[in-house]
This record gives C-alpha cells, sequence and structure tokens, in this order.
C-alpha cells in the first residue's frame, strides 16, 4: 500500500488557524474600545489616539503589501493591486477624517505601533506563503473587529461600513484563498513560520486596540 508524505495528506489553511488560536483571534477582533464605538460612548482622545496612530499604521502597511506584489505569483496581482489601490483612497480618507477632528497627522509613532510597523517590515524577510498568510489576517482582523459589534452610531458609522462592508469581505475571502493556495505546497517549516505570522498579528492587533483603548487613562 502507498503511503503518502503527511505533507502530501493536510495542508495548512487559514481556517484551521482561526479554530487553532480561536481565544487569540478572539482577542484580536472583540475589544472594549469597539464595543464602546457602537453603544456611543469611546471617549474622543480614545477614538483620535486610534485614527492618528492607524493613518501611521496604514502608511507601512500600503508599503507592507507593496513588497508583498514584488513576490507574489503573477496571478495575484489582480486582488493586491486592488488592495494597493484601495489603501491610496484609505490613506486620502484618514487625512480628510483627522482635519474634521483638528487633528495633526505629523506625529510620531506610539510604541505599539512602532512595534507593529517593525513586525510588517521584518515580514519581506519571509517566504511569499508566509506574507501572504499575515496580509489576510490583518485584513481580515479589521474586517471582523469592526463588523461584528454590528451598526454603530454616529460619527462612527463610517469607520465600521469602511471595514465591515460586503465588498470588504469578499475582498478578504479572495486574500485569504490565496494563502490557502500557496500554503498547500508550501514546507513544514513555512507552515510553521505561518502560523507564527498569524498568531503575532492577533496579538498586535489586540495591542493596538489596548493602546487606543487606554489612551484617556
Amino acid at each position: 500500500m502507498l503511503i503518502l508524505p503527511k505533507k502530501l495528506a493536510m495542508s495548512l489553511t487559514c481556517n484551521q488557524l482561526l479554530h487553532k488560536h480561536a481565544q487569540v483571534w478572539r482577542e484580536a477582533t472583540v475589544h472594549p474600545f469597539l464595543e464602546q464605538c457602537k453603544l456611543g460612548t469611546v471617549q474622543p482622545e480614545q477614538f483620535n489616539t486610534w485614527l492618528s496612530q492607524d493613518y501611521l499604521f496604514v502608511i507601512d502597511f500600503t508599503r507592507m503589501v507593496a513588497r508583498l506584489l514584488a513576490v507574489a505569483p503573477l496571478k495575484h496581482f489582480d486582488v493586491i493591486l486592488s488592495g494597493l489601490g484601495a489603501l491610496g483612497d484609505e490613506l486620502n480618507w484618514f487625512e480628510v477624517k483627522a482635519a474634521e477632528r483638528s487633528l495633526a497627522l505629523n506625529i510620531g509613532k506610539q510604541l505599539t505601533c512602532q512595534i507593529y510597523c517593525d513586525f510588517m517590515y521584518s515580514l519581506a524577510a519571509m517566504p511569499y506563503p508566509v506574507q501572504a498568510t499575515a496580509f489576510w489576517a490583518i485584513e481580515f482582523a479589521y474586517n471582523q473587529g469592526w463588523q461584528m459589534p454590528g451598526t454603530m452610531p454616529e460619527p462612527y458609522t463610517e469607520f465600521a461600513a469602511r471595514w465591515g462592508n460586503p465588498g470588504f469581505t469578499e475582498y478578504v475571502k479572495l486574500l485569504e484563498k490565496q494563502a490557502d493556495e500557496v500554503l498547500q505546497d508550501a514546507s513544514v517549516t513555512i507552515e510553521h513560520q505561518a502560523e507564527e505570522a498569524f498568531v503575532k498579528v492577533a496579538k498586535l492587533e489586540k495591542d493596538f486596540w489596548q493602546m487606543a483603548f487606554y489612551a484617556a487613562q
């Protein structure tokens, strides 16, 4: 009887990561900061901290996606390029939202934001399946985080709709499909690296919410 190598019998998938690390993922996507946005009780300093630091994060995230494009297979270009285009629009949108709140964006990164940005930069040294997994995880965290609390009151409705809308959900599903595709042929070592990157993203997402939530204290 032919016995297939273990790698050929089963490959790591994004869905497996979500189930295996359900608690750490929940902590990344369910947070009092988001709940208070839903209740309309989040403090201006908390929300403004999140907005200004997230703007700085998105700048480095855009650079991360550009580096990802440099090593991605050609068949993944369309989805990644659509994400890059949306990120350009998102940065402009952040600037408008900051201006509405009279927020300066030429500020330094807080430590939590800097650590996250450093992690994204470090991904360039990782194999493409690891980068693709992290890319999906970052986008999915925002998709779920802003979607799961449910309808949010003004002025937070627009923010929740930006990442919780059906179009963004479909985009995240495409990222998941691409990550699963390249993980299928990845070595056990690369699978392990992808899993570590997923867990790291989840922990950094939680830390980012924490940073904003405790801004008023």
